[in-house]
C-alpha cells in the first residue's frame, strides 16, 4: 500500500464515527419531539376552566365558558378529553368528547342537547369549524409524535415569551385538512409556542399562539391559546385556568354513554 493510499485510509476511518453521530433533519426533529413527549408523560389526569373569545375581523367578539377534563393513554388505551360548555345558554351542555391514539386517526363525538344526540365527527369532517371557532375539530385533538413525520428546520428566537425555539416542519400521516404544519418549541422547557398551518396549496392559512405558560409540579400548560385564521380575518381565544392533577377519573368518566348523563 503506498503511504498515499494509507493516508487516505487513516483519514476515513476517523471520519468514520463522525458520520455515524450526525444527524439528518429528520432524526433530529424526531428525536426532539421524542423527548417532548418524554418530558410531559405521567400526568395521569387533569381538570380545568376555560373561556372561548370568538372574534370578527372587524374586532367584535363573543365569549363561551367550559369545563374540561382530560385522561392520559396508557397502554393500548387513547388519551381522552372532554370539554363540556357551560355559558351561555344555547350552548349549555354542548360536550366534545376526544379519544386521542397512536398511528391511527383519532375518534371525536360531539354531543347536542337541544336533540339530545350523539354525533359522531368523521374524519371527513374534523377540517370543521369547532363551535363557530378559528379551531378545527383536529386542533381539539392530541397532537402526538406518531401521528407525523418531523423534520429539524433550524433552531431561533422564540415568536412567544422569549427564549431559544426549535422550529420543526411535521406532516400529518393521516387525513387532515393541513399539509404541513410548521412548530416552535420551546428548547429548554419544550412545550409548543406557536404553530404554522399550511394547506395542500402550501398557503398559511392559520397561526397558533400559546402563552402564558405556567408550570404545575413538572408539567406545563398555557394560560392562552390564539387561532388566527389569514384567510378570513378571524381569530379565536382559549383562555385556560384553574387546573388540577390527580383527579381519579377512570375511563368510565370518558365513555361515549356518559356524555348524555353527565
Amino acid at each position: 500500500m503506498t503511504f498515499l493510499k494509507k493516508v487516505s485510509l487513516i483519514a476515513m476511518l476517523m471520519a468514520a464515527p463522525v458520520a455515524a453521530l450526525a444527524q439528518s433533519a429528520e432524526q433530529k426533529g424526531e428525536e426532539i419531539v421524542q423527548r417532548a413527549q418524554a418530558a410531559g408523560q405521567g400526568w395521569g389526569d387533569s381538570s380545568s376552566s376555560g373561556q372561548m373569545i370568538l372574534y370578527t375581523q372587524g374586532g367584535a367578539q363573543s365569549e363561551r365558558r367550559f369545563n374540561a377534563k382530560g385522561l392520559e393513554g396508557r397502554g393500548n388505551n387513547p388519551s381522552a378529553s372532554l370539554l363540556v360548555f357551560e355559558w351561555p345558554g344555547d350552548v349549555r351542555d354542548t360536550a366534545l368528547l376526544t379519544y386521542s391514539y397512536d398511528n391511527k386517526a383519532d375518534d371525536q363525538w360531539l354531543y347536542l342537547p337541544s336533540v339530545g344526540r350523539v354525533k359522531r365527527i368523521s374524519s371527513s369532517a374534523r377540517s370543521g369549524s369547532f363551535m363557530g371557532s378559528e379551531f378545527a375539530y383536529e386542533d381539539m385533538t392530541d397532537q402526538g409524535p406518531d401521528d407525523f413525520n418531523h423534520k429539524w428546520v433550524q433552531d431561533g428566537p422564540c415568536p412567544v415569551g422569549g427564549g431559544t425555539c426549535h422550529v420543526i416542519d411535521r406532516t400529518p400521516k393521516q387525513r387532515s385538512g393541513y399539509a404541513l404544519q410548521r412548530v416552535w418549541m420551546n428548547a429548554s422547557n419544550l412545550y409548543v409556542v406557536q404553530v404554522q398551518y399550511f394547506d395542500r396549496a402550501g398557503k398559511h392559512v392559520k397561526t397558533l399562539q400559546s402563552s402564558g405558560h405556567k408550570k404545575y409540579g413538572r408539567y406545563w400548560r398555557a394560560s392562552k391559546m390564539r387561532m388566527v385564521n389569514h384567510l378570513t380575518g378571524k381569530s379565536t381565544d382559549l383562555l385556560w385556568s384553574n387546573f388540577k392533577f390527580g383527579n381519579g377519573f377512570s375511563a368510565n368518566d370518558f365513555s361515549v354513554q356518559a356524555l348524555k348523563s353527565r
